[in-house]
């Protein structure tokens, strides 16, 4: 059976990261998968896959409605005898349906996530219903995700099934190499890190982040907070961190190409996001056994059990994020929550979970069912 991933690109990414996953774990078994990139460039993720034989064919979608584009998907579902069409995110799916019309691939479309705030459009709501009649299946990585798919986009909510995204978990480092990254950044080796990797975007809210961490450092003034990422963000960042006094206690390590070595570091992580769908660090902090405090902002309340492996919080609250973070330290339960934490990820959100989700949608879909 032959599967096809209809996707913007493979650039490095929660939904790239999905596919990868996905593509990977299917090599040389019944299911042979493609891609099919709708921009250009590839992506980092792509020369990868293509390297290992994996085949990507790429189209640079027009401005505006591309005519073109459905055509070139369409004579390559017929040309390789396609049986599922898999269409990650909008733009994908409206696409890949539309080209999958009238032949015998099966239509699957992932929403990946949503913007904030959210928001629905006329044309949408009078378009959709008629994608869903050439569309087998949707999925969703979140059950707000589900939700926002029946309010915003008028699907309807029996042909849509929550998916959760799955990883691999992350290498877990020895005490050695944790105390040479807390020294290579400046970090006593005893105090406590709470940190979060995220690039520097308003979406992210890190400067509600920061001030809670303010109101941490007088319960816990040894204390302190590190930083992974880089983005427009970061002058407002600084000046938030000036304003509140708390430069001491704050690290900002920049752009990490690989940041898994300072998520090892952290005995807290944070996400602090006004919007999220299924957040991929945030799964991979819970590989690692971390306790995780965040905001109520899309699935991250289905991934964190709060008061189990960690705290949700009323969206862009600084007030209840700092609270929470003080009363995880607090807590007696704070010593259990990174085996909760990890016990959670194998159940819920492992890649093999997702895969087989995956396999047995595409096998059914595949039989005609």
């Amino acid at each position: 059976m032959k599967v096809l991933h209809v996707t913007y690109d493979m650039r490095i990414g929660g939904t790239e990261m999905v596919i990868k996953s996905l593509v990977e774990s299917f090599n040389n078994t019944e299911i042979d998968m493609s891609i099919f990139c709708i921009e250009s460039p590839l992506g980092p993720w792509g020369q990868q896959l293509r390297e290992k034989g994996v085949n990507i064919s790429q189209f640079s979608r027009r401005a505006g409605f591309d005519w073109k584009l459905i055509f070139a998907i369409r004579a390559h579902i017929l040309r390789n005898k396609i049986n599922v069409v898999h269409c990650h995110q909008y733009t994908p799916w409206v696409y890949g349906a539309l080209a999958s019309a009238l032949t015998p691939a099966k239509v699957i479309f992932t929403e990946h996530g949503r913007f904030f705030p959210d928001f629905g459009t006329w044309k949408r709501k009078l378009i959709n219903p008629l994608l869903s009649l050439l569309t087998s299946n949707i999925t969703s990585i979140s059950m707000a995700t589900k939700n926002a798919l029946i309010k915003y986009e008028n699907l309807n909510q029996a042909k849509i099934d929550v998916i959760y995204n799955g990883i691999e978990p992350l290498k877990k480092l020895d005490e050695v190499n944790i105390a040479e990254i807390k020294r290579s950044i400046g970090l006593p080796s005893d105090c406590l890190v709470l940190g979060t990797i995220a690039r520097f975007d308003p979406i992210k809210n890190h400067t509600m982040m920061l001030s809670a961490f303010s109101f941490v450092l007088k319960a816990f003034p040894n204390v302190h907070l590190v930083i992974v990422g880089d983005g427009e963000e970061r002058a407002n960042i600084e000046d938030k961190i000036e304003r509140l006094g708390i430069r001491q206690n704050v690290t900002l390590t920049g752009y990490q190409s690989n940041p898994a070595p300072y998520l090892n570091i952290f005995d807290v992580f944070l996400l602090s996001s006004f919007s999220e769908g299924t957040s991929m660090t945030l799964l991979e902090a819970m590989s690692l056994s971390k306790p995780c405090v965040v905001t109520d902002a899309g699935g991250n309340a289905e991934v964190i059990k709060s008061g189990y492996n960690g705290f949700v919080t009323p969206n862009n609250n600084s007030d209840a994020f700092g609270n929470a973070i003080i009363r995880l330290l607090k807590s007696e339960n704070f010593m259990a929550m990174p085996e909760k934490s990890i016990r959670r990820f194998e159940e819920k959100f492992s890649v093999s979970t997702m895969v087989c989700a995956f396999r047995e949608k595409y096998m059914k879909l595949g039989k005609g069912e």
